[in-house]
């Protein structure tokens, strides 16, 4: 378990994007998330092409290089950014395979109490709604306690980020650093609750 910061300190959260492609709106998403992050939040990118699928006849002693960096960046942060496309009306493969690697060992998951908040972007108006829904239901086996509202659902995202991947849409932008706002005091909130915790 992460130790609570002194107040004053950032934040430490890891971001992950649930899409390999390189120009994915999720991926440009969560780095303007990094960007927009307050002075209370400080965001790390961790990228997934390391980490296979999951198959425990390898998650034995020495379990893939990835997945290792990959629950260590986790177990170590105050908090989870979870950035999802949405794939056939659920979470991408990519993206649950993550989570799939991070439940495990089931008992000392890192996930484990770790609070979460989550975002997407898609080309379609739901703006992976039904993607997020999913992945809140995998956290209930997990206990990850994930941050309810405000809900981040950029639709449209071919009209909101510029052919370079910067997020140009300027309400947009004011609601996810608002967002980032807000998930630092719920950070602080789950902290003190688990202090105070019998």
């Amino acid at each position: 378990m992460t130790e609570p910061l002194v107040a004053g300190d950032a934040l430490l959260v890891v971001g992950i994007a649930g899409s390999l492609r390189r120009a994915s709106f999720n991926r440009a998403l969560l780095c303007a998330a990094q960007q927009l992050a307050p002075p209370s939040l400080r965001i790390q990118i961790e990228e997934l092409d390391g980490v296979p699928m999951f198959n425990a006849d390898l998650d034995g002693a020495t379990p893939p290089e990835g997945v290792t960096r990959l629950r260590q960046a986790v177990q170590a942060a105050d908090g989870l950014l979870l950035v999802t496309p949405e794939y056939n009306h659920g979470v991408s493969g990519v993206m649950k395979n993550a989570i799939d690697w991070l439940s495990q060992p089931l008992r000392l998951s890192v996930l484990d109490g770790k609070p979460t908040a989550l975002m997407g972007a898609s080309t379609g108006l739901a703006g992976t709604a039904r993607g997020q829904t999913q992945l809140r239901q995998a956290f209930i086996l997990t206990n990850t306690p994930a941050m309810l509202r405000p809900e981040v659902l950029v639709g449209r995202a071919q009209e909101k980020f510029d052919g370079t991947g910067r997020l140009t849409d300027e309400a947009t932008r004011q609601f996810v650093a608002s967002f980032l706002e807000q998930f630092a005091v719920w950070i602080r909130q789950q902290q003190r609750g688990r202090e105070i915790a019998p």
